[in-house]
């Protein structure tokens, strides 16, 4: 028996343009992620809400009891809706994300939030190598411009890559109206 869960990852306030590291697309991400939330809701599907925190106060974002590491108005949790606090990229690494995916039964996940190229390829991997199904929601998610080496890719660029990579192994990688459309 399949069950899907919604989870999105990391959609929090210092990746606006209000916040500490702000994101290329985040608002139109913060959109779609809000689309298929709405769905999951209507649904009444399992979502799960990721929400990063450093275990430093003098981390870059996502300090601790700042108003930068709440999850974003109009995306928030509703009640019933399970939340699960990191500190690491990985979502599965120190946390009961694992254990509340088995409790839960859940087979299937649909990942949204930031940063493509971090924190949605490492739990889209680290699901896919656990067994889970997924889809991630390519325009439901945002990053930044990186560097490396001297070389500058743009964030358009980076999320591609990201997106080209999860979709060669680790996941079914759509656009979030074609994931609503879907019979």
């Amino acid at each position: 028996m399949t069950k899907t869960a919604l989870i999105i990852v990391d959609m929090q306030n210092d990746y606006f343009p209000d916040g500490k590291w702000t994101l290329n697309g985040v608002e139109a991400a913060a959109e779609n992620v809000a689309k298929v939330l709405a769905d999951f809701r209507e649904r009444q599907q399992p979502v799960i809400h990721v929400r990063h925190e450093f275990a430093s106060s003098d981390a870059p974002f996502f300090v601790p009891g700042t108003d930068g590491a709440n999850i974003r108005a109009g995306l928030a949790p509703a009640d019933g809706e399970f939340q699960v606090l990191k500190h690491e990229v990985n979502s599965f690494k120190g946390t009961e994300l694992q254990a509340l995916l088995q409790r839960e039964q859940i087979t299937h996940l649909v990942i949204a939030g930031a940063m493509s190229h971090i924190c949605i390829d490492a739990i889209t991997r680290a699901a896919g190598d656990m067994g889970y199904a997924n889809v991630v929601l390519h325009d439901a998610c945002a990053t930044l411009d990186a560097e490396f080496n001297g070389v500058k890719v743009p964030a358009e660029h980076v999320h591609a890559a990201f997106m080209a990579g999860l979709a060669f192994a680790y996941a079914e990688v759509i656009a979030t109206d074609a994931f609503l459309t879907r019979a």
